[in-house]
């Protein structure tokens, strides 16, 4: 591992609760997401990801629109997805997307594609669960002649096939990066190196250098594809305070609130504050202080070969105002530090 460190910031646009604890209104959080990504510009975090999602609890379902929203607001953060859920969207639609997105943005663009742990975009866009693999194989492929932006043909089981297709508007890069997010499937990770895309991992839970196989089949199918090595990235919740007994108590209310629902609608056993405390001390959960978090983050970058690391920084209802001071306090602190620890602990 060589070369510059990537340390991002994710959300889904959690809904928050106003001190009343009354669920703060989708309009409300979709803003303050665009405070909390020009906060994470000023302070040097370098990429800003948000996650498509349709629930309830998350505020976000159209990543790009948000991202055109903080492009027209910031200088220099790069704008992602994470996840774009490509099996029940449109790849050209996408690229057209991420197209404007890029120009508004003057090159900042990025996406990062999957096939989604939630599968409510299936039925509310009119897919069947038992396409979803064929979905994410062949839109996937289409996606990755798209972004050569010459003209596509191609063909497949899923769509009208496309015969020397233009598709428009190009972007202002000429090639806008993009990325597979795979939770832990082999297949996923082979198939990203298939196509050459950069691999995302969602590492959510136990500890991160668990996840080093998936990495070492990444770089060995790229080997075996004979494909140059592309970057590697990581994902992982957490929380920034002061201190580490007030990061860990923040977070703890929140974290049950969401585990715990999304526990229940999976048949998960449920969420305790021992297996909270051990995700903390053990796991991939990324909490503490500034110095706690710096040292984690920059353990598993070393111990995967990793260039990139994406804080998910939201959790439920955590309010704006401790997001913002968590953004604070990554960008100012945490960041520089990481980046001194991995640097010595990368020989020369």
């Amino acid at each position: 591992m060589s070369g510059q460190i990537d340390l991002g910031i994710d959300t889904f646009g959690d809904v928050t609760h106003e001190p009343s604890g009354e669920p703060t209104p989708y309009a409300q959080v979709i803003r303050e997401v665009v405070d909390q990504a020009v906060l994470a510009d000023q302070v040097g975090i370098d990429a800003i990801t948000l996650g498509e999602h349709h629930r309830d609890d998350f505020a976000v379902s159209s990543p790009e629109t948000v991202l055109a929203g903080i492009a027209t607001k910031t200088s220099r953060i790069r704008l992602s997805s994470g996840v774009t859920v490509l099996s029940s969207d449109d790849p050209i639609r996408v690229f057209q997307r991420f197209a404007t997105v890029d120009a508004l943005s003057e090159g900042r663009a990025e996406i990062i594609v999957g096939r989604g742990s939630f599968t409510e975009s299936f039925p509310l866009f009119g897919y069947q669960l038992q396409d979803y693999e064929v979905l994410f194989e062949e839109k996937l492929s289409l996606l990755a002649e798209l972004l050569t932006e010459k003209p596509v043909t191609w063909e497949g089981t899923t769509r009208p096939p496309l015969q020397n297709q233009e598709v428009y508007p190009k972007s202002h890069s000429g090639r806008i990066p993009a990325w597979v997010g795979v939770g832990g499937s082999p297949e996923s990770v082979v198939r990203a190196a298939r196509y050459g895309f950069p691999l995302m991992l969602a590492i959510i839970g136990g500890p991160h250098e668990r996840f080093a196989p998936y990495a070492d089949l990444y770089r060995r199918a790229l080997d075996q594809l004979g494909t140059p090595q592309l970057p590697i990235g990581v994902h992982s919740p957490g929380h920034i305070a002061d201190s580490d007994e007030q990061a860990i108590e923040e977070m703890w209310p929140h974290y049950e609130q969401m585990f715990g629902r999304i526990g229940r609608e999976r048949g998960w056993a449920p969420v305790t504050k021992e297996h909270y405390l051990n995700e903390v001390h053990h796991g991939a959960l990324v909490v503490g202080s500034p110095d706690t978090v710096a040292r984690k983050i920059a353990g598993a970058i070393t111990s995967l070969g990793v260039t990139r690391f994406d804080l998910k920084y939201s959790t439920g209802p955590m309010p704006h105002a401790t997001l913002m001071h968590s953004i604070e306090l990554y960008g100012t602190k945490v960041l520089p530090m990481v980046r001194e620890m991995v640097a010595e602990a990368v020989p020369a």
